[in-house]
C-alpha cells in the first residue's frame, strides 16, 4: 500500500477520533443507518462521485431526507434540505451525512457552505473524505461557523459503502472484483468451448453486479470465444463501461464488445484513438498491470469486474491486485476437459450463499 494512503487513512482517523469527544448517541446511529440506507438506491448511479446519503432531524422527528442520485445533480445534502416543508425548523435542527460534506466547487456549489448558511444546530458525520478537494475543509468550515460537527459515527459501515471511492483516491486505482464460475471439477469451459456453468438465478445476480459496478474487463481470447456484450440485460442498471485487453487488436470490431450500447476502453499497443464511444489507448506489455491500473484511474474508473479469461484473473491472482472476489461453483456439474480455472489459494470466504444449485463464495483481500 503506497506510504500516501497509509497518511490518509490515518489523517482520516485522527479527525475522527478529534471529534469523538463529543460522544455520539444510539440515536445519531439510527440516522446515520438510515442516511447509508438512502445512499445506497443510487449505487451504479453515481460515478465518478460517491454514495452518499442524509437525513434532517428536528426534535426527534425526521423531516427531511435525500440523497445524490447521478453525478451532476445536487448532492445529498441539497436533496434533503429541499425535502423539508417547514425551512423555519432548520436552525434548530440536525443533519446527518454519511460523508463529509463537500468544500469545493465543481458542477455544484459546496454543501458545507449551504450548511453553514442555514445554520444547522449540530451536523453528525458517518467519514471523512479523503479527497483530496475535501479531506476535512468541509468540516472546518463548518466549525469555523460555530456548528458543532461530530464524525466517525457509523465509520466503518460508511466507508464500506464507498470502497469504490475511498480505494480510488487512496490507491490511485478502482477496486478491483475477481469473478468467475467454475464446473464442480474446477473448469470454466467444456472442450475449450462457451458452457452455460451458473443457474437462471446466478446470472440475474450476475448483472446485478454489472449494474452496480463502474466497469467489466476482459482479455482478448474471452471476446473471440464468447462474442460477449457484458452488458446489462437480466436487472434494471446502468450499463458498466467496457474494457477490453486487446494488445494486438485482434478482436474485429463487428463484436458485441464494440457495439453502441457502452462505452468501450480498448487498451493495446497499436494506437491512441478515440472513436465516439470506443477510446483505444495505447501501451506497453512490460509492466502491463501497472500501466493498465495507471490508465483506469486517468479515466476516472472507480471500480471494475475482472470476467475473464483465466490467463487474465491469473495476473491479477498472481499480483494480489484484488479487493473482493466472487467464484460461483456448479458442484454437480463435471465438465472433465476445457479451461480451467484460476489458481486460487483461498479457503476462507466471509460468506458464501446458495442459489439453488450452486454455491457463491465471497472472499476478501488481505489487502484491505
Amino acid at each position: 500500500m503506497p506510504e500516501n494512503n497509509n497518511i490518509k487513512k490515518t489523517k482520516r482517523a485522527e479527525q475522527s477520533n478529534l471529534t469523538s469527544l463529543f460522544s455520539f448517541s444510539m440515536q445519531d446511529e439510527f440516522y446515520i443507518k438510515r442516511a447509508i440506507e438512502l445512499a445506497q438506491k443510487a449505487i451504479g448511479k453515481t460515478y465518478p462521485n460517491p454514495l452518499v446519503g442524509s437525513v434532517i432531524v428536528h426534535n426527534g422527528t425526521i423531516i427531511g431526507e435525500g440523497y445524490h442520485q447521478k453525478a451532476g445533480e445536487p448532492h445529498a445534502e441539497i436533496n434533503a434540505i429541499n425535502s423539508v416543508e417547514d425551512p423555519s425548523l432548520i436552525p434548530d435542527s440536525t443533519i446527518y451525512v454519511t460523508l463529509e460534506p463537500c468544500a469545493h466547487y465543481g458542477k455544484t456549489p459546496p454543501c458545507a457552505l449551504k450548511i453553514k448558511e442555514l445554520g444547522f444546530k449540530k451536523v453528525v458525520v458517518g467519514a471523512m473524505d479523503s479527497h483530496d478537494k475535501v479531506n476535512g475543509k468541509g468540516k472546518k468550515i463548518i466549525q469555523n461557523a460555530g456548528i458543532e460537527v461530530v464524525s466517525g459515527v457509523l465509520e466503518k459501515e460508511c466507508i464500506d459503502l464507498n470502497k469504490r471511492f475511498f480505494t480510488y483516491h487512496e490507491k490511485k486505482r478502482p477496486y478491483i472484483i475477481l469473478k468467475w464460475a467454475q464446473s464442480g471439477d474446477g473448469f470454466l469451459d467444456k472442450d475449450f468451448k462457451p458452457t452455460a456453468v451458473s443457474n437462471s438465478l446466478v446470472n440475474q445476480f450476475v448483472h446485478q453486479l454489472r449494474a452496480d459496478e463502474h466497469a467489466i474487463l476482459v482479455g482478448t481470447q474471452t471476446a473471440l470465444n464468447d462474442d460477449p456484450s457484458l452488458t446489462v440485460r437480466n436487472v434494471e442498471g446502468v450499463n458498466p463501461v467496457r474494457i477490453l485487453i486487446d494488445f494486438d487488436l485482434k478482436v474485429p470490431q463487428n463484436f458485441k464488445i464494440y457495439n453502441e450500447e457502452a462505452r468501450t476502453i480498448v487498451i493495446n499497443s497499436v494506437k491512441e484513438e478515440i472513436t465516439d464511444h470506443v477510446h483505444f489507448i495505447k501501451t506497453e506489455k512490460d509492466n502491463f498491470l501497472q500501466n493498465l491500473m495507471e490508465a483506469l484511474y486517468k479515466e476516472q474508473i472507480q471500480s471494475v469486474i475482472i470476467e475473464g479469461g483465466k490467463f487474465t484473473l491469473q495476473q491479477f491472482i498472481d499480483a494480489n491486485l484484488w479487493d473482493e472476489a466472487i467464484v460461483i461453483t456448479n458442484e454437480h456439474l463435471l465438465l472433465e476437459n476445457g479451461t480451467q480455472a484460476p489458481v486460487f489459494d483461498r479457503s476462507n470466504p466471509f460468506k458464501t450463499e446458495i442459489i439453488r444449485d450452486n454455491r457463491v463464495d465471497f472472499f476478501l483481500s488481505e489487502n484491505i
